[in-house]
């Protein structure tokens, strides 16, 4: 910033010769005044959820660019403009104006993606005058963009509301209707929230089942805490450290409930860090729970890295307790390395 105001002293223009004026749609910069193969950048001048620049350059023409900073923000949504932009001589009688055509529903990412060339030009002071009349990008939740002045705000507050309400009927227990018995300890949820989530639960709740007739839910093969967590994540309290403890039980359950979106979150976490003491675990969680990625990662470690040199005697006893499909899918792997030598 103090090489921009040093450059800017020593070529006799102050500060606010870079400085965009905004309103909460409308952005002007009065440029005193612009030399012939000169280019001007403004400073960023906050318009909706993103920051813009203006870039001025007089050549054979005058060239006016408007683009968003670069940034995640920029990159994850970058905004779908709509807007007027005109240059307005404060030299000429009558505020003489040069007027673009107007440009509808343009993506901008970058400094090309709007290029203005202007054959007239002005002597003196002007403004680049800029009216945004829409901005959209496209909602979290996916779908057609939207624009941001009419439901981006209802949409970005609402979500952590209803999260947080969520939240509180289950950590509060607020108008609970089902018990689950784990195998060591019991907890209260929604009936209408494991349905929702899990068809496997859909079905339990929505038939003349027991669990229908007695409000109780056995799940004996979960322990109250991985349970537990299991609820956080189904309610959308999640945390990463319980996760991580509990993630082989939270993909049995995944499994068990259809639950795809959980299933993939925890396939996705055991492929990060595959060791020699977790690995033979891995395989085996792998193929009962047909995760193709985790097991070829799991056997590409084994084998194409020659891991499998090192845990000899662990490898003879899982494979005497493994399933024949697996055995033959190692073996087909290990003579499919070798013959790669």
């Amino acid at each position: 910033m103090a090489a921009i105001a040093a450059a800017a002293s020593s070529s006799g223009m102050s500060e606010s010769a870079f400085r965009v004026e905004t309103t909460p749609r409308l952005a002007q910069w009065r440029i005193e005044t612009l030399s012939s193969f000169s280019y001007r950048k403004s400073d960023p001048f906050k318009i909706g959820l993103w920051n813009w620049y203006l870039t001025v350059e007089r050549n054979k023409q005058l060239v006016v660019k408007l683009y968003p900073e670069p940034s995640t923000m920029t990159k994850e949504h970058p905004p779908i403009a709509s807007f007027i932009i005109k240059l307005v001589s404060c030299s000429a009688p009558n505020l003489k104006s040069v007027v673009h055509p107007g440009v509808c529903d343009k993506q901008l990412k970058n400094s090309d993606d709007f290029v203005w060339a202007i054959d007239i030009f002005f002597t003196g002071k002007f403004i680049i005058d800029v009216e945004f009349l829409d901005l959209k990008t496209v909602p979290q939740s996916g779908g057609d963009p939207s624009s941001i002045w009419s439901c981006y705000h209802i949409e970005k507050n609402s979500l952590p509301i209803a999260l947080n309400s969520l939240r509180r009927m289950l950590t509060e227990g607020i108008h609970t209707d089902i018990t689950i018995n784990t195998c060591n300890g019991s907890i209260a949820a929604h009936r209408a929230v494991l349905a929702t989530r899990s068809p496997v639960f859909q079905s339990m709740f929505s038939h003349s089942l027991k669990e229908k007739e007695l409000s109780v839910v056995n799940i004996s093969d979960m322990s109250i805490e991985a349970f537990q967590v299991f609820l956080n994540y189904i309610y959308g309290n999640f945390n990463a450290d319980e996760f991580q403890t509990h993630r082989l039980a939270l993909l049995t359950a995944s499994d068990k409930y259809d639950i795809a979106d959980l299933k993939e979150v925890c396939h996705e976490s055991l492929l990060e860090d595959i060791d020699a003491k977790n690995v033979l675990e891995r395989l085996h969680i792998a193929h009962l729970h047909r995760l193709q990625s985790l097991k070829t990662g799991c056997l590409k470690y084994l084998v194409n890295f020659g891991k499998i040199y090192e845990i000899r005697d662990e490898l003879n006893e899982f494979l005497q307790g493994s399933d024949r499909e697996l055995i033959i899918e190692i073996f087909q792997e290990i003579l499919t390395a070798w013959k790669g030598f």
